[in-house]
């Protein structure tokens, strides 16, 4: 486990507020599967044209997996990566300085789902013995979520089989085809799973009052988190891109889900608008509203992966250096 975000890649002429353009700044933003809603200000700041009224010029690349970003951003290809938050602890543990400049939510936003095939019965977690269990891909952040929730309902690491499948349509078939009989994703891959019976949810990891329930508090998920030093060399790229995400964290909570979709690219949907739709009125609150860091938050997640990952037993980690509330502060001044 040594990967997680989905990196975006954004190129980023930043114009003063004279309207001076900052040249040969990039920041670049590659999203691991921006058509899932747990990323939704991703391409909706796009789509709304915030990018462009900060005077930034932004292009979103897209990854298949959350795991894959940071080795890209650590050699300098990408300048910012927008992934989970326990990234960046895991990276300071191996000596290298990230932080998160913007927080979009205060949950994982992912489901556990279980095949609905009678033969392959999953009640909870302690059921996992003996299964395979669906992940992204290696190291991504579904696989330490899944092996928290194995750990914790006293199922050891080597008794189950961790499968990576990847997302959406990748991660049906193998549901479909009973190459593994649990697994963990995100909207709308699930309402496609429950509409065609294949699936249903065993945990659900939208919800705050769930959240708390299994991980003990809030558990801070996608961000954008960027280099320490490039942070403090790009502050006011930074300042400006931290405020178009927080306007469009505001857009999310004020306006109905079906609104919201109009700004979105058609194939986000997967041939079934009104299931996104739905789906996005019904969980848009996981979003947080001012992009700072929930209180609590980066304890309970560095308590977790603790649990998880061996390469952070017994070193330090200074939360404080994993986060930054600053740009979002300074976003919700007029």
């Amino acid at each position: 486990m040594n990967r997680l975000g989905c990196h975006a890649i954004a190129v980023v002429l930043l114009l003063g507020g004279a309207g001076s353009a900052l040249a040969g700044d990039e920041i670049v933003i590659n999203c691991g599967g921006p058509g899932k809603q747990i990323y939704l200000p991703v391409k909706l700041a796009e789509g709304l044209g915030y990018f462009r009224d900060e005077g930034l010029e932004v292009r979103i690349q897209s990854e298949t997996a959350d795991s894959y970003a940071e080795d890209q951003m650590l050699a300098g290809a990408v300048s910012g990566v927008i992934g989970f938050y326990g990234r960046t602890i895991e990276l300071q543990a191996h000596g290298e300085e990230t932080e998160s400049v913007v927080q979009f939510s205060d949950v994982p936003g992912e489901m556990e789902m279980v095949s609905a095939h009678p033969s392959r019965p999953i009640a909870s977690p302690a059921d996992f013995a003996g299964k395979r269990l669906g992940v992204t891909a290696p190291g991504a952040s579904t696989e330490w979520l899944t092996r928290f929730l194995a750990l914790t309902h006293g199922v050891k690491n080597g008794s189950y089989s961790l499968v990576p499948v990847g997302a959406g349509n990748h991660f049906i078939a193998a549901m479909r085809e009973g190459r593994i009989d649990a697994g963990m994703t995100t909207e709308p891959t699930v309402t496609r799973l429950l509409k065609a019976g294949d699936a249903r949810v065993l945990l659900d990891l939208r919800r705050r009052e769930e959240v708390h329930r299994i991980f003990g508090g809030p558990f801070p998920g996608a961000s954008l988190f960027m280099e320490s030093d490039w942070v403090r060399a790009h502050h006011e790229q930074v300042r400006h891109l931290v405020r178009a995400f927080v306007r469009t964290l505001r857009y999310i909570r004020e306006h109905d889900a079906g609104e919201i979709a109009g700004y979105l690219p058609s194939e986000f949907f997967a041939g079934d608008r009104a299931g996104y739709v739905e789906a996005l009125q019904r969980d848009k609150n996981m979003f947080l509203t001012d992009g700072r860091m929930p209180e609590q938050g980066p304890a309970t997640v560095l308590k977790v992966m603790a649990q998880v990952d061996p390469a952070l037993a017994g070193r330090h980690v200074d939360l404080a250096r994993t986060y930054t509330n600053e740009f979002a502060d300074a976003a919700a001044r007029p």
